[in-house]
């Protein structure tokens, strides 16, 4: 049954004589009384800070792992995957705009409290909950919630978002992610601020302390024509990436589709996909994949040293798995991931 939504309490805010200022990610935003920021979720009540994201789910479902996307972290499984409206970027490219654009008063939504999505994702035989579709940094006080009693339970928390949180809040969450999925936009930070409304240097900043917290981390980048196609940009992330310790951190490069407010733009030239998992390979990443690719399979995992065969997948779906307690089956090296 559809129910009235609910304000609670927000975290990471500090009053001011302008306003309430806001600490949960790098926009700080300075919100006013009865007025939200640009999460559209966080309001200030009466120079209190709170959230309509607590529990107002607008959607729910039973995804594969490799959705997600992650290879790399207990394949073939089963993950509950939630959302809430409400987003911290204006992605002009978003798939999901119908709720991440939208407060959780615009969209449809049910309220389900902590215990039971850790309940839910129990009975349908789920070992993770993922925190996903919109933007779970705005709904960041459920999650924390929800994944501190899911870790009490056995259940693995997954994060799929863009990465723009503040320190002092991605510290805190850290201590109950499992894994997660950062979307790097591009590595151009005058187009991220154009295309995201977000710029590039926080979400580098997650991707480092996620790594160094001991989360399993993985890399989607998606690559838009005229956007985010830029080979030499693509090159240079890479160096980063391989500078900065992230060569055993799976690389997903994504095809773009025309949508939203990038729908006069083609879709993704399959050779760009085919030139970037060179390029990624040539700076040292180990595990570099592509997808939303039918003609082509890259989404298969190979063994970085005897070049075997390890994972082979169609879509979503597993066909083959080589892998035994983290080694390849042919020369026994060690498979980073969580398996």
């Amino acid at each position: 049954m559809l129910n009235k939504l609910k304000l609670h309490p927000a975290l990471y805010w500090e009053l001011t004589q302008d306003g309430i200022k806001c600490r949960l990610c790098p926009h700080e935003c300075l919100i006013k009384k009865e007025k939200i920021g640009i999460c559209k979720t966080r309001v200030n009540v009466e120079n209190k800070l709170f959230t309509k994201a607590f529990g107002n789910i607008c959607s729910i479902s039973i995804d594969p792992i490799e959705k997600k996307p992650l290879f790399h972290f207990s394949p073939s499984s089963e993950t509950f995957s939630i959302a809430i409206g409400g987003c911290t970027f204006r992605c002009l490219n978003c798939q999901n705009y119908s709720i991440s654009q939208k407060d959780p008063e615009s969209v449809e939504q049910y309220y389900l409290s902590p215990e039971q999505i850790v309940t839910k994702a129990i009975k349908n035989n789920c070992n993770s909950i993922s925190y996903t579709y919109s933007e779970p940094v705005a709904f960041f006080e459920f999650m924390l919630e929800t994944a501190n009693i899911a870790r009490s339970k056995g259940i693995n928390n997954i994060m799929v978002s863009n990465g723009y949180i503040n320190h002092k809040p991605l510290a805190e969450l850290s201590q109950y992610l499992d894994a997660a999925n950062i979307d790097l936009k591009t590595f151009d930070n005058t187009i991220y601020k154009k295309i995201s409304g977000g710029s590039l240097q926080p979400v580098l900043d997650t991707l480092i302390m996620l790594h160094e917290k001991g989360v399993w981390l993985e890399i989607t980048y998606l690559i838009i024509p005229e956007w985010s196609d830029n080979l030499n940009s693509i090159r240079e992330m890479c160096n980063w990436l391989f500078a900065n310790n992230f060569s055993d951190v799976p690389l997903h490069f994504s095809r773009f589709f025309p949508t939203y407010k990038l729908d006069d733009l083609p879709p993704t030239p399959v050779e760009i996909l085919v030139k970037a998992m060179e390029i990624a390979k040539q700076e040292g990443i180990k595990y570099v994949y592509f997808g939303n690719v039918r003609e082509q399979n890259g989404e298969n995992t190979y063994c970085y040293n005897c070049k075997e065969l390890l994972i082979k997948r169609t879509g979503f779906n597993v066909l083959e798995n080589h892998i035994s307690n983290g080694k390849c089956n042919y020369c026994n090296s060690i498979v980073p991931g969580m398996w």
